[in-house]
């Protein structure tokens, strides 16, 4: 991670902002901005640790829609597995587990000695809860487990039964235990809440599990009640801490003197392909497209930095990760260019869409359809808000689009490229991918390897979507204030006991 001079991210940032909505081209990087260069802004103050919260918001695990208070649950609350930098499942309150022959049922065996806050020992019962919890509408966990069909709990174990085969599903549980209903219930983590109303404070806790040494014994909460209080609060340096999407739609604009970790995520910008109609209909061509995509630019401008250029739908940092398959994606324009003539589609019209609310997409998509339009296409690029957008997708009045999607830790493609996909705006329907993907899903250890490899290669010759590449999720600390931060997708306070607050 390297340290850029604070005018000179300024500078990038503002360029940044005006052309988009946000790590270096690999997944991890720490960089700083400031707003000001004032020697008097850059001498330490004598201020706790403190993070953010909103009081009148829940701060339930999973039910719970605020991110500041997101934020703050692992600090109070511990999964079954936790996912590493690499998209590994960890065990944690899981201590052991193994898989029925077909993969449809799980038994998971969970640690003995670990009790909850008040002291109420963990049982498999209240996980079984906690996840069936997770089940139902209105968890922001519904649809990872959608296969799940029945969750039963005893004393010392949890079962879960799917409806599809899943050899990856512990990458899937990396879900808050809680215990109680309200909007505060107890966690095994290594803190407690405590106080009322805006007075609150995390507290460390005794007889945690773990027993890791903590950097602070209590952490203040500052209470804050919309936008402008955090962006304030921070700026002013009473929140040490603020985890966010610098890329994302409508992303607060952060100022002061601060430091900024980037760690992968599964959130993945693709161009999207009409297989039904137009040129997307041939393969080749969708090679070629894909092809014709200068991903370093995106990432390294539109998405200033805060991204990882991708040609596969599997992160770089995964083990499932294929270097040699990815490279045979890898940009040569010359090959659109040569196709269309081949082809005859020279100076061929075509309709590119993107979502007009997020400006970093956008940005995104004005520099492919420049891109296909010096190899000889007739670019028309529609912006659109999002409902409209959406709509846009739905009827397939396109020819390509810009399109997101939050993939799960183990990286399944089923909603975004299987026949029944529900993401599938592209309308792509392959028998044979479906039976790989199902290969896929099912494969466990050395075998989900091999399975990969053969999904991605037949992706490589037919060419759904192309990936463009994977954003990067932004932990924005006070300048100076921290170290040894090692943030990971769902926990930016990963290896807490390694953190040292100046």
């Amino acid at each position: 991670m390297t340290r850029f001079l604070s005018l000179l991210l300024s500078a990038v940032l503002a360029l940044t902002l005006a052309a988009c909505t946000p790590e270096d081209s690999s997944s991890s990087q720490k960089t700083s901005s400031s707003a000001s260069t004032s020697q008097e802004e850059q001498q330490p103050v004598d201020i706790p640790f403190a993070l953010a919260a909103y009081p009148s918001y829940s701060f339930h695990p999973v039910l719970a829609e605020n991110r500041a208070n997101l934020t703050l649950a692992p600090l109070l609350y511990e999964p079954l597995f936790e996912i590493d930098a690499s998209f590994q499942a960890t065990p944690v309150l899981c201590q052991n587990y193994f898989a029925s022959a077909d993969m449809l049922s799980w038994t998971f065996l969970l640690r003995s000695g670990v009790t909850f806050s008040d002291g109420t020992p963990l049982t498999g019962q209240i996980v079984a809860d906690c996840l069936n919890l997770a089940r139902q509408a209105g968890s922001r966990y519904a649809s990872r487990l959608a296969d799940v069909s029945a969750v039963t709990g005893d004393e010392g174990s949890v079962t879960i039964t799917l409806s599809r085969p899943n050899g990856s599903l512990p990458a899937l549980l990396d879900i808050p235990i809680a215990y109680g209903s309200g909007d505060r219930p107890l966690g095994t983590g290594p803190y407690l809440l405590s106080g009322q109303d805006e007075q609150l404070s995390l507290t460390a806790r005794t007889g945690w599990w773990q027993n890791k040494s903590l950097p602070a014994q209590e952490i203040p909460l500052v209470a804050v009640e919309k936008s402008d209080d955090l962006l304030s609060a921070f700026s002013a340096g009473d929140i040490s801490l603020v985890d966010v999407d610098l890329m994302g739609t409508n992303a607060l604009g952060y100022s002061g003197s601060y430091e900024t970790w980037d760690y992968a995520t599964t959130d993945l910008l693709y161009l999207g392909f009409n297989t039904r109609s137009g040129i997307g209909q041939n393969a080749s061509v969708r090679l070629a497209l894909a092809r014709a995509i200068d991903r370093d630019s995106i990432v390294q401008v539109d998405f200033a930095r805060h991204a990882v250029a991708t040609t596969l739908p599997i992160h770089p940092d995964s083990s499932l990760y294929q270097a040699s398959l990815s490279e045979a994606l890898s940009y040569s324009p010359e090959g659109l260019t040569e196709t269309l003539d081949n082809l005859r589609l020279s100076n061929r019209p075509i309709k590119l869409l993107v979502n007009s609310e997020n400006a970093a997409k956008v940005a995104a998509a004005q520099r492919i359809a420049y891109q296909l339009e010096a190899a000889g296409l007739q670019v028309s690029l529609s912006k659109l808000p999002f409902e409209d957008y959406l709509a846009a997708l739905t009827e397939r009045n396109f020819d390509l689009y810009v399109g997101e999607v939050v993939l799960t830790a183990d990286f399944d493609l089923s909603a975004l490229l299987s026949s029944s996909g529900s993401l599938n705006y592209g309308a792509w329907q392959d028998a044979q991918f479906d039976a790989l993907l199902t290969a896929f899903r099912s494969a466990q250890g050395e075998a989900r390897s091999t399975a990969a490899a053969s999904m991605l290669t037949y992706l490589n010759q037919q060419v759904p979507i192309a990936p463009i590449c994977f954003k990067n999720g932004s932990v924005l600390t006070q300048w100076g204030r921290l170290s040894g931060l090692d943030p990971v997708r769902g926990n930016v306070f990963h290896h807490l006991e390694g953190w040292i607050i100046q």
